[in-house]
């Protein structure tokens, strides 16, 4: 092999592996850490699932914004406060999480498990 395919080769793995990886400043926590946040008034949470899936089970706590909304909604969110987002398993709470990041939020919790741990 030449060093272009290898070039390549490496690129696809760094790119599947970042898909993979927590992003830097978010911290994943448990259902029962999301919990002990409720009395907290600094604490703004979002649940990025489906309107449907959100009306068919939630907890009150959560806004609904779902993930495809959430680039036109961020301004409606406090970047001075504490984020906690969830969805069903946790995956899109994550997508949800970077891009809180990327838009210059600084203290982002994602629930592990999502709702399908909640219970």
């Amino acid at each position: 092999m030449d060093n272009i395919q290898w070039i390549f080769i490496i690129l696809i793995a760094a790119f599947v592996i970042s898909r993979f990886m927590p992003t830097k400043g978010v911290t994943n926590i448990t259902v029962q850490e999301a919990k002990n946040k409720f009395s907290d008034k600094k604490v703004q949470f979002i649940d990025v699932r489906t309107p449907g899936e959100y009306k068919t089970n939630h907890t009150p706590q959560f806004k609904n914004i779902p993930l495809f909304e959430l680039a036109k909604k961020i301004d409606k969110l406090d970047k001075n406060k504490e984020v906690v987002v969830i969805c069903q398993s946790g995956m899109r709470s994550a997508k949800a999480a970077k891009l809180l990041k990327k838009q210059g939020f600084e203290k982002i919790n994602n629930v592990k498990g999502g709702m399908s741990a909640w219970y």
